[in-house]
C-alpha cells in the first residue's frame, strides 16, 4: 500500500508592515526582512515609494475604494508571500483592521465549507496576519507635545465627516485629530468657530518622524495658515468662547441645544428615558417617532461605537433630526423617513427600542417587541390617556416598570414665584426575557391613529 501523500503546506501569513515618514531608515530588522523577502508588496503609492530597490517584490498600489478590493487582491496573489504596507501602527485606524475582518470572514466561509463538504474543502486554512507595527502618528504627536497618551482623546476624520469632532469638544479638553488631508486643518478651524470654540489653540504637526517634520500654530479664530502637508495631525487645546453653553457628557442636554418645533422629549424626561434604555458600547437603538431626534442623539453621544436609527414619518422633522445629529457631533445617526411599523421592515435587529410617538398605530408595539432579542430593552413614553391604557396593559402582561414623571418649573406669579407643572409623562420600560410569554401577537392593539 502506497503511503498517503503529504499534507499541503499551510499558506504564508500576510505580513503587515507599519512604516512612517522616516521611511526605510526607521524600520526595524524584522520589518525590513519581511519587505525584502515579499513576492508581492501592496500599499499606497506614497508608502511604496519609500521602499528601496532591494525590495524586489511586485508593487501593487491599493485601488479606490479600498475595502471591496481586498478579497480580490488577496485571492489574486494567493500562494505568494504578500506584504502589506500601512501608515504607522496598522491596528490603529489602519489597514490592519480591514485585513483582520476580511480574513476572518474568509476563515468562517472555509469552515462552513468543511462542515458541508469536507472532501471539497480539504487543505489548510487560509492565510493569517503577521503584524509588524511602527510608532503611530499619535505616539509621535504626544511625544512632541508632552501629552500623556492615555489622557489624550483621538478623533479620526479620515473618511468621516468633520462634524464627528463636535461630540468631543469640552473646555480644557485635549484632542488629537487624524487629518483626511491638506485641507482638514482649515475645516477643523471653521467647525470650532461655528461651535463656539474659536479660542482653541491649534497645532498642526506635519510629516511626524520624517526629515520634513514641521509644526504650524495658531487659534481657530485666527487660523489663516496655508494648506498643510497631507500627512498631518492636529492637536487641539479646547477653549470655549464666552457665552457658549457647556454640553454635558451625560444625558439631559439643555432643550436649547436642539432645533425643534415643540416635538422634543424634554430635558428631565430625556435623562430618565436614557437611563432606562441603558446604552452600551456597540449597541443599536431604534428611536421611533423621532421628533427632533434627541433620544437617538444622546444615545450616540454615550459612546462613539453606539449606533442608532431614527424613524420619523414627517419629512420636515426627519430633516431636522439630521441637522441636530450633525450639530451635536453624531452625524452617523441614520434617519428613516416613514411610518412605523411598516418603516421597520428590513432594519437591523435593535438592542433597544424607544417609542416616543405613534403608540396607538396598529401593530407597532407588537412589531417592536418581536424585533427585540432576549435581553433587549423597550421604553415607551406617552402623555395621552389612550396610549397610557396600552402601556398599563403591557405592564400587566410583560412586567417591567410603569411610572409617571411630573416636572414643575418655578415661574413668576405676580411679585412672587410659584410652580407650573408640565404635562405628566407615563413611561413603561421592560427587558425582554429569554422566552417571551405571551407571544408578541398578544400585545394590545388600538385601531385609531395617533
Amino acid at each position: 500500500m502506497s503511503p498517503a501523500p503529504p499534507a499541503p503546506a499551510a499558506p504564508e501569513p500576510v505580513s503587515v508592515v507599519g512604516i512612517g515618514a522616516d521611511g526605510w531608515d526607521g524600520l526595524p530588522a524584522a520589518s525590513r526582512h519581511a519587505l525584502r523577502t515579499a513576492e508581492v508588496l501592496i500599499g499606497g503609492a506614497r508608502q511604496l515609494a519609500l521602499l528601496p530597490e532591494e525590495c524586489a517584490g511586485a508593487r501593487v498600489p491599493w485601488p479606490s475604494p479600498l475595502r471591496p478590493a481586498v478579497p480580490g487582491l488577496l485571492a489574486a496573489h494567493a500562494g505568494r508571500r504578500i506584504c502589506v504596507l500601512a501608515s504607522g501602527d496598522p491596528m490603529f485606524y489602519g489597514i490592519g483592521r480591514t485585513l483582520t475582518e476580511v480574513l476572518s470572514e474568509q476563515e468562517q466561509e472555509q469552515e462552513q465549507e468543511r462542515e458541508q463538504e469536507p472532501a471539497a474543502a480539504d487543505g489548510p486554512p487560509g492565510p493569517r496576519l503577521r503584524i509588524l507595527p511602527h510608532p503611530s502618528s499619535v505616539s509621535y504627536a504626544c511625544a512632541r507635545l508632552g501629552w500623556p497618551l492615555e489622557d489624550t482623546e483621538v478623533v479620526t476624520l479620515v473618511g468621516r465627516p468633520t462634524d464627528n469632532l463636535a461630540r468631543a469638544l469640552y473646555d480644557g479638553h485635549r484632542l488629537l485629530v487624524l487629518s483626511a488631508g491638506a485641507g482638514t486643518p482649515a475645516e477643523v478651524a471653521a467647525l470650532l468657530r461655528d461651535r463656539g470654540f474659536g479660542p482653541t489653540r491649534m497645532r498642526v504637526l506635519e510629516q511626524l518622524g520624517g526629515p520634513r517634520e514641521r509644526t504650524a500654530e495658531g487659534t481657530a479664530d485666527g487660523w489663516d495658515a496655508p494648506p498643510a502637508d497631507p500627512l498631518n495631525v492636529i492637536a487641539l487645546d479646547c477653549r470655549r468662547a464666552p457665552g457658549t453653553p457647556p454640553l454635558s457628557t451625560v444625558p439631559g442636554l439643555p432643550d436649547a441645544a436642539y432645533e425643534h418645533d415643540g416635538q422634543l422629549t424634554k430635558r428631565h424626561v430625556r435623562a430618565a428615558t436614557l437611563a432606562a434604555l441603558a446604552p452600551a458600547p456597540g449597541e443599536l437603538l431604534w428611536d421611533i417617532g423621532g421628533g427632533s431626534g434627541s433620544i437617538a442623539v444622546e444615545w450616540l453621544r454615550a459612546h462613539r461605537t453606539c449606533r442608532a436609527i431614527g424613524v420619523e414619518r414627517d419629512a420636515v422633522r426627519a430633516e431636522r433630526i439630521g441637522r441636530n445629529a450633525r450639530a451635536l457631533g453624531v452625524p452617523a445617526l441614520r434617519v428613516v423617513h416613514g411610518s412605523a411599523p411598516a418603516a421597520l421592515d428590513g432594519l437591523p435587529t435593535p438592542d433597544a427600542v424607544f417609542i416616543g410617538g405613534g403608540l396607538t398605530a396598529p401593530g407597532l408595539l407588537a412589531a417592536c417587541w418581536a424585533a427585540l432579542p432576549a435581553g433587549g430593552r423597550i421604553v415607551a413614553n406617552t402623555v395621552t390617556l389612550e396610549s397610557e391604557a396600552l402601556l398599563a396593559d403591557c405592564h400587566r402582561r410583560y412586567g417591567g416598570e410603569l411610572f409617571r414623571l411630573a416636572v414643575s418649573h418655578a415661574v413668576p406669579v405676580g411679585g412672587f414665584t410659584g410652580w407650573r407643572q408640565a404635562m405628566p409623562v407615563t413611561q413603561w420600560s421592560a427587558v425582554k426575557p429569554p422566552a417571551a410569554v405571551p407571544s408578541p401577537s398578544a400585545l394590545p392593539q388600538e385601531t385609531e391613529q395617533p
